[in-house]
């Protein structure tokens, strides 16, 4: 049966490879990006994430299947606080009521193997307070002592904290709504490909996210997840950040407690 999707960050990467993969399937894909693509919003803004959602509505005639929010950047600036929590959220909550119309709704985040590092605690615990000002300058703090780095994995922890959160309301999982996250590891990507591209970047990489299965994914290894969390077969898994990272989280984090 055919579904409708909506997939933001859609124009390169994992998103890209992912609705290619749903439309060999025959599904319909709405895509979401700052070019390229059918919704040409900005999601660090909030003119731009209306925009997604009123376009949305119309392109897919008021009712979606599935979402995967993808969208996302990397490096050192403050600006990643709004695209990869705030931009993420607003799109998740705005489309919502369009699942909830939708049949065997279904909605899926890109979060990141990073989102177990060590991270910037300001940075979460004011994102999942909802105060954007405050996540911004606790980042732009982040960068003026030197810690640039850990804006990227601190806001894929408050995204994986929210999951855990949000999923299991009586808006999402009340309403039969799936919501999970994808936890990938290094993935070679237009985002990525700069840093691996650098010998000693490379490294660094490699050591933070320790992948012995296949070393570093593609973006098309990564669709089939998403395809089976957003797919009707997915009835029970839900609130949950699977890992798809060639064992990065395992090496880092052991065998935990259980």
């Amino acid at each position: 049966m055919s579904r409708t999707y909506l997939i933001t960050g859609a124009a390169s990467g994992i998103g890209k490879a992912t609705a290619t993969r749903l439309k060999e399937r025959g599904h319909t894909v709405i895509g979401a990006d700052l070019k390229d693509a059918d919704i040409v919003a900005d999601l660090a803004t909030a003119d731009g994430r209306a925009h997604l959602v009123r376009r949305a509505g119309e392109l897919s005639g008021g009712r979606l299947d599935a979402v995967i929010a993808g969208a996302g950047l990397a490096g050192f600036a403050p600006r990643a606080v709004s695209v990869n929590y705030f931009g993420t959220v607003a799109t998740l909550e705005g489309l919502r009521p369009l699942l909830a119309a939708g049949e065997d709704p279904r909605a899926v985040v890109i979060a990141s193997v990073t989102s177990v590092h060590p991270h910037d605690t300001a940075i979460a615990d004011a994102a999942l307070a909802g105060d954007e000002e405050a996540a911004l300058a606790a980042a732009q703090a982040a960068v003026d002592r030197g810690a640039g780095y850990a804006i990227y994995g601190s806001t894929k922890a408050a995204l994986a904290r929210w999951i855990r959160r949000t999923a299991v309301t009586a808006n999402w999982a009340g309403a039969g709504i799936p919501l999970n996250a994808i936890a990938p590891g290094t993935v070679v990507t237009p985002m990525t490909e700069p840093m691996l591209a650098s010998p000693d970047l490379r490294k660094i990489v490699d050591e933070t996210v320790p992948m012995p299965l296949h070393g570093h994914a593609r973006p098309a290894q990564i669709a089939p997840l998403l395809t089976w969390l957003t797919s009707p077969e997915n009835e029970l898994v839900t609130g949950q950040v699977v890992f798809i990272d060639g064992g990065a989280d395992a090496v880092l984090r052991g065998d935990g407690t259980w």
